[in-house]
């Protein structure tokens, strides 16, 4: 009876841990020329975004992109422009997510976008210190944050104090490209090389 008990018991626990396994939120690694950016990001809070961004990862397109606009005490900007300041194309737009219950915390991720709410594609920024002023309000859009750092913010505060110049019609870019290499999924399974 006990023995009976006990599997039943095992094979429970194992069950809740498989569902809590696959309502986890996605990790990702960033890797860079510098270093790696481990990030947890938040479906729940952000769906469209997180998809949005997680498309682009899945697809590689963030290979070979770069951080285009560092400024110390602000945040790091990357996810479109090639070293050579090409700029990629992009999918269409998506729907900006900003009024989430999220804020724009230092090491948390959000999305870049023009001037128009709805302009964001490919490119993000990791916030370096606390960016309040970039959260929405009843009264305004703000940028749509999608996940945080888990590890690497000692990376990020370096990048973001980098040495910049303008380059190509854009300030503050840095004068040593840091290269994003790839970023992949933590469960995404390896590929043959």
């Amino acid at each position: 009876m006990f023995k009976k008990f006990l599997t039943i018991f095992t094979l429970t626990f194992s069950l809740a841990n498989v569902a809590l396994a696959e309502q986890a939120n996605p990790q990702i690694v960033m890797k860079t020329n510098l270093g790696d950016i481990k990030l947890e990001l938040y479906p729940e809070k952000a769906p469209i975004t997180v998809k949005n961004f997680l498309d682009y990862v899945d697809s590689g397109f963030y290979e070979g992109t770069i951080f285009h606009r560092t400024i110390a005490g602000f945040m790091i900007q990357g996810g479109g422009f090639t070293a050579d300041m090409h700029q990629k194309d992009t999918k269409e737009p998506i729907q900006n997510e900003s009024n989430n219950g999220l804020s724009n915390l230092q090491g948390t991720i959000s999305m870049a976008r023009t001037n128009y709410p709805h302009s964001a594609t490919s490119q993000f920024f990791i916030n370096a210190v606390n960016n309040y002023r970039l959260d929405g309000s009843n009264r305004r859009p703000g940028y749509a944050v999608f996940g945080k750092v888990t590890d690497g913010m000692d990376l990020v505060v370096r990048i973001s104090r980098s040495p910049t110049a303008p380059k190509s019609g854009h300030r503050d870019v840095p004068k040593q490209p840091v290269i994003i290499e790839k970023i992949t999924r933590f469960d995404a399974p390896s590929k043959p090389e």
